[in-house]
């Protein structure tokens, strides 16, 4: 096998290796062996990578949930977690739209239902890294410019140093993110440097910064941290947001959104 098709297969193999441990919470190399049908040095070079990303934590003979920080789901399963909250986030981001605009969406699943109710707005303009949004826009919809860089699987976007070369000759009017974890003192965080870094360059390009997050995201941390409060214009949530984080973030300066 060549070293090409050795990493195309190591992702999606991975993936079933993190969906695994997440249904199970503790296996030992000799589960992943016989499930995944690959040897035992190629699940301890997964495992080695996958601990690497703060995905989870080796312990002796396998491997756990990295519990101290909050796991990434697979996009699907994300993007059935508050979905009505999901909606009306979606809802309230849109008024702040202009249909002349030009904005980014981020890959994350709360702004997938906001990149939905943009198909009728063909004078807008949407820069975004997600294969999700795109799918949406194919036919019908805004004008769109796709960032490239590598196609990251478990999210379902382009990430990486690859996408600085069309970000940096952007200026966006507004940005829209989503988030893993989210917090006033640890500031919004995701699981991979990659996908961190590529959130960085958008909010470096952005006038205004927008976070699209329901209530499950606060009071959360994952592996990488991608930027902080005092860098959002705006935060829409609903309104089982955290009371604490609501203070804490008006006295940062974002203002609040609640739906």
């Amino acid at each position: 096998m060549n070293e090409t098709t050795s990493k195309d297969l190591a992702e999606p193999r991975r993936l079933k290796l993190l969906n695994l441990l997440k249904e199970k919470r503790i296996l030992r190399v000799e589960d992943f062996v016989q499930t995944l049908g690959v040897s035992a040095a190629t699940v301890r070079r997964d495992l080695a990578f996958m601990e690497n990303l703060g995905e989870l934590r080796r312990i002796h003979g396998g491997a756990t949930i990295a519990e101290s920080y909050d796991i990434e789901p697979l996009f699907d399963d994300k993007t059935g977690i508050a979905a009505q909250e999901k909606r009306r986030i979606a809802e309230a981001a849109l008024k702040l739209i202009h249909p002349k605009g030009l904005i980014y969406l981020d890959g994350g699943s709360t702004v997938l239902e906001l990149a939905r109710l943009l198909i009728p707005y063909h004078q807008l303009t949407v820069v975004t890294n997600s294969l999700r949004i795109v799918e949406i826009f194919k036919s019908s919809g805004p004008k769109m410019i796709i960032t490239g860089g590598e196609c990251r699987l478990l999210s379902q976007t382009f990430v990486g140093p690859l996408t600085r070369g069309v970000l940096d000759q952007m200026h966006v009017d507004l940005a829209f993110m989503g988030t893993i974890g989210v917090s006033c003192e640890k500031g919004l965080t995701t699981t991979d440097p990659a996908e961190a870094f590529t959130k960085e360059q958008v909010i470096k390009s952005a006038t205004k910064t927008i976070l699209l997050a329901d209530c499950t995201k606060f009071e959360k941390t994952s592996f990488v941290k991608f930027g902080s409060i005092n860098q959002l214009a705006i935060t829409i949530s609903d309104k089982k947001m955290p009371p604490d984080e609501q203070e804490a973030f008006q006295r940062e300066g974002c203002e609040l959104i609640l739906t």
